[in-house]
C-alpha cells in the first residue's frame, strides 16, 4: 500500500545553491529529490541518513547521490508530511560546498 506523498518545499536559498552546480546535473538532482523524498523521506537507507545535530542549515536528514556520491541534499521533515529542502551541495574531499560556502564535514 502506497502512502500519501510528502509535500516538497524548497528554501529560498536552494535556487542560489543550484547556480553553483553545473547545469548538466540539475535534471539528476531534481529526479533524485522526487524519487527519494516524495514517499519515503523518513526511511534510512545506505544513502539517506538522519544527521547528528547540530547540522548545517538546521537539517536533520541528508541524501547522497550522483557520480561518486558527490551531491548532497540537506532537508528536514515537518508535520504534516512536509519535506523542506534546505540546501543542495557538492562534496569535495572533506568539505561540502553549498553555493560559495564550504562546510567542513
Amino acid at each position: 500500500m502506497r502512502t500519501e506523498p510528502y509535500e516538497l518545499v524548497f528554501d529560498s536559498e536552494v535556487e542560489q545553491h543550484l547556480r553553483s552546480i553545473d547545469r548538466k546535473f540539475h535534471g539528476l538532482i531534481q529526479r533524485t529529490i522526487l524519487e527519494q523524498l516524495l514517499h519515503q523521506a523518513e526511511v534510512e537507507t545506505k544513502n539517506r541518513k538522519r544527521l547528528r545535530e547540530p547540522a548545517a542549515f538546521g537539517a536533520t536528514w541528508e541524501i547522497r547521490f550522483g557520480p561518486d556520491n558527490r551531491f548532497r541534499v540537506l532537508y528536514r521533515i515537518e508535520l504534516p508530511r512536509q519535506v523542506v529542502v534546505l540546501a543542495v551541495g557538492v562534496k569535495q574531499n572533506n568539505r561540502l560546498w553549498v553555493g560559495d560556502q564550504g562546510i567542513k564535514l
